[in-house]
């Protein structure tokens, strides 16, 4: 599904942040980049949804050049969960999932389906949390919900960059198990930057 052909990233001063990376990664493959802080871990993920352009090489998602994408096209099919989650704090729960699905032009009752749907899959009660504000929710419910926001629009790509470590660590525990099962059960392609 998405395979990097000797891909660099230098910036201005010559600083190579990615150094001729070659990789396959297969749909449904739960794909990992561990390394310290600083070593282009983040900026490989910026590179696949176009945030950040390459130097040299190419990236493909199914054989076809991420420069020949729309962009919108291609940043709709990849959902981004960040470690500082970012919800818009003057919208409800609901709305913060809706936002891709409404871009899209879903009606509202399928985005209302598939908010009950995601919130029910990371255990969130959908009557409790749909119309509650980010800032009624702790810090792993927050996560939660940056994490289903990222799958609303059923996304074939999720790129994760380090979306548990401002957490404390029962809770960064836990949402890794549940993203785990999360996975097996939707067969996204994942990647998940954790340094």
């Amino acid at each position: 599904m998405i395979r990097f052909d000797n891909v660099t990233k230098k910036y201005q001063d010559n600083e190579i942040a990615v150094n001729q990376v070659n990789l396959n990664i297969e749909d449904g493959e739960f794909f990992v980049f561990i390394g310290p802080s600083g070593c282009g871990k983040t900026t490989t993920l910026k590179m696949i949804n176009r945030l950040i352009p390459l130097t040299t090489g190419t990236i493909y998602i199914n054989e076809k050049r991420i420069s020949d994408y729309n962009i919108h096209e291609l940043r709709f099919d990849i959902g981004y969960v960040l470690q500082q989650i970012a919800l818009f704090p003057h919208m409800t729960i609901a709305e913060n999932i809706a936002i891709v699905p409404e871009l899209k032009k879903w009606d509202k009752e399928k985005i209302y389906n598939r908010t009950t749907e995601l919130l029910e899959m990371v255990g969130l009660d959908p009557e409790t949390y749909r119309n509650r504000k980010p800032k009624e929710l702790s810090g792993g419910e927050q996560q939660r919900i940056g994490v289903v926001r990222a799958l609303a629009a059923d996304p074939s790509i999720i790129l994760m960059d380090e979306p548990f470590s401002a957490l404390d660590p029962i809770s960064r525990q836990k949402l890794q198990q549940d993203i785990s099962l999360l996975q097996k059960k939707i067969k996204k392609t994942h990647r998940l930057c954790h340094a």
